[in-house]
């Protein structure tokens, strides 16, 4: 969902090129939060103690906290593998939120974003999976049973193929509707601050979706890493 007024498109129609941002405007915003969460990360790591303090401390206790509920689903074996979950869920949820800044807009809104990084997560844990088994990865799609394999090996795939489409849809269609919603409250009574309970509300929300889609890459990779049954 494009706002009618993007504040990169004026900025860089000053310059000549606002065409690129008019027609792409989710790949632009996307490369935002990219340059964004970089700088941040430049930042972060310039100002690292040996003793902690303050805001390191807080940080510290988040990032601790969500890699021990990392492993807690995927098991010590998943471990290595938090970096892609923590990445996926830091950058999901700032694309989520820029949306809710006025002149701004949710990558996420745009179906082409979240099909991107379900493809993404589609080929790491199958990879993962090939990784760990080898050739007896094809276990996990042949059911409990070999006679039933012509039959459960079709209905894996769709199984597994149709993960793409649950995790593009999930986060396209909460984000997509949130910022219609943020829209149409403008218009028709942003003078009276209606759009405020909405996005308290959004704000939390936009965690969820990036958390649900965090935690379901987790389950994906522990599932992969399993031995088939």
């Amino acid at each position: 969902m494009e706002h009618p007024l993007l504040l990169l498109g004026l900025l860089l129609d000053s310059v000549g090129l606002g065409g690129f941002v008019h027609h792409y405007p989710h790949v632009v915003y996307s490369w935002l939060i990219i340059l964004f969460l970089l700088v941040v990360a430049k930042l972060a790591v310039g100002t690292v103690k040996m003793i902690p303090s303050g805001g390191q401390n807080f940080f510290e206790v988040l990032i601790g906290g969500f890699e021990d509920f990392s492993v807690d689903v995927m098991g010590e074996h998943g471990r290595p593998f938090y970096p892609i979950i923590a990445t996926l869920f830091i950058y999901i949820l700032c694309m989520n939120w820029i949306g809710l800044v006025p002149g701004m807009l949710s990558p996420t809104s745009n179906i082409n974003t979240p099909l991107s990084m379900a493809l993404v997560v589609f080929i790491i844990y199958n990879a993962v999976g090939i990784k760990q088994h080898g050739f007896s990865y094809i276990k996990h799609f042949m059911g409990p049973i070999w006679w039933l394999a012509p039959l459960m090996l079709p209905i894996e795939l769709i199984g597994h193929f149709s993960r793409i489409l649950s995790l593009t849809f999930r986060l396209f269609g909460n984000v997509l509707g949130e910022d219609l919603v943020l829209a149409i409250l403008f218009v028709l009574a942003g003078m009276f601050f209606a759009p405020l309970p909405m996005m308290f509300l959004a704000i939390f929300t936009s965690f969820v979706q990036a958390f649900i889609f965090s935690l379901l890459t987790m389950l994906y990779i522990a599932g992969s890493l399993e031995e088939s049954h």
